[in-house]
């Protein structure tokens, strides 16, 4: 029988693909020694969250689907801790994992905390240190509600120390002596893994595109305090259209459909111009395998996504961040992303400066060495695993 049962909580497709990355190497080589429940608190409804994204990706359909959908904040976190706690009465795991810092990862932690079921934060100690974003609430809560707490970058590890955790900590780990560790980043396991499944999965990809390697710059916008401030949308827009036609380059833009529905009733007219424009390829959002293709075959990115700046990193291609903050600061110290908020100034100065440079940029490993997720589990055997 195996040692240890662990609750795998997800809430979006991306934790549904970080996830991923622990369940392939419990398949691998713990099969005998873990046995994992994967409850998926339907936080986001994705029409693409069929069979279909499941077997494309080798990735378990969830054994709970708690179907929590779109609310506000508090309504919709204090359903998923509902709906958690069912499960872990249920179940009684060992432990329960989570990742990122969503309201499904708020709900796991405090769920699991006050039901002293032990939690494991994977993605720990990531700050932007503005606290007027629910991330950043829910990743600072998430992290002092956890006995092991994983921080992918030393930046992340530095942070959790300067907040009173202390790697000094000697077992038995517990959620007031809890054990911190730096060990790179699971989503660097999944990009090297998905990337030659994409390769095989999508190889005519970018020829149906009409897109040349490393020909085109790859463009997403979804975050709501740029899709939702018009004039911002606009301004951002504007000048990147302008940018694409000076320096005869194409723009694809997989945007959400939050962006296409403000361009549609808000910016109708600019919406139209875009589309005429051709050098810019707006199209529906892409699928994971589809995005990792297109991160590892444009010349540059341009997003204000989390994941998609670290992916940058991961395919060595310079990343304008359209954010005036990250929790990803090791990129922006490196000088491989830049944070430019939506000033046009800036977008112009870093797209001119990333296209036209001849300096060869560097990219230091700062996610790891593909093995983070094989590390994790081992340590979580080591504090969790019974007798037989």
């Amino acid at each position: 029988m195996p040692h240890i049962k662990l609750l795998n909580i997800v809430g979006a497709r991306p934790q549904i693909i970080k996830a991923s990355a622990i369940s392939r190497v419990i398949r691998r080589y713990f099969s005998d020694d873990i046995i994992e429940i994967i409850v998926h608190t339907g936080q986001h409804y994705d029409k693409e969250m069929s069979d279909v994204f499941f077997d494309e990706l080798e990735i378990h359909v969830p054994h709970y689907n708690l179907g929590v959908g779109s609310a506000g904040h508090g309504r919709q976190t204090s359903m998923m801790i509902t709906g958690i706690e069912e499960v872990l009465i249920k179940e009684k795991p060992d432990c329960v994992l989570l990742y990122g810092d969503t309201n499904s990862t708020l709900a796991g932690a405090l769920a699991a905390s006050k039901l002293h079921f032990p939690v494991i934060h994977i993605e720990a100690g990531l700050r932007s240190f503005n606290k007027t974003m629910p991330e950043e609430l829910n990743r600072i809560m998430s992290d002092h509600s956890s006995t092991l707490l994983f921080a992918p970058t030393n930046a992340a590890f530095k942070n959790l120390m300067a907040e009173g955790f202390r790697p000094e900590n000697s077992p038995p780990y517990t959620i007031d002596n809890p054990k911190i560790y730096l060990t790179g980043d699971i989503m660097y396991d999944n990009s090297l893994f998905f990337a030659g499944l994409a390769e095989k999965k999508k190889a005519t990809f970018l020829k149906n595109l009409a897109l040349s390697i490393n020909n085109f710059v790859l463009v997403t916008i979804h975050r709501d305090t740029n899709t939702d401030d018009i004039e911002r949308l606009k301004e951002i827009l504007v000048t990147l259209k302008t940018l694409a036609e000076e320096n005869n380059i194409m723009l694809l833009m997989p945007l959400h459909p939050r962006t296409i529905a403000t361009l549609k009733s808000k910016l109708e007219n600019f919406y139209i111009e875009l589309k005429k424009c051709s050098l810019i390829k707006i199209i529906p959002p892409v699928s994971f395998l589809e995005m990792i293709l297109l991160e590892k075959n444009c010349r540059m990115i341009i997003t204000d996504s989390g994941g998609v700046q670290k992916e940058s990193h991961f395919f060595k291609k310079p990343c304008i961040v359209l954010r005036k903050e990250t929790e990803w600061t090791e990129l922006v110290n490196n000088g491989t992303a830049k944070l430019v908020d939506a000033d046009p100034m800036r977008i112009r100065n870093e797209f001119v400066n990333f296209i036209n440079s001849p300096v060869k940029l560097d990219y230091p490993g700062f996610y790891g060495d593909g093995k983070t997720a094989e590390f994790i589990l081992r340590e979580i055997l080591l504090m969790f695993e019974k007798d037989k």
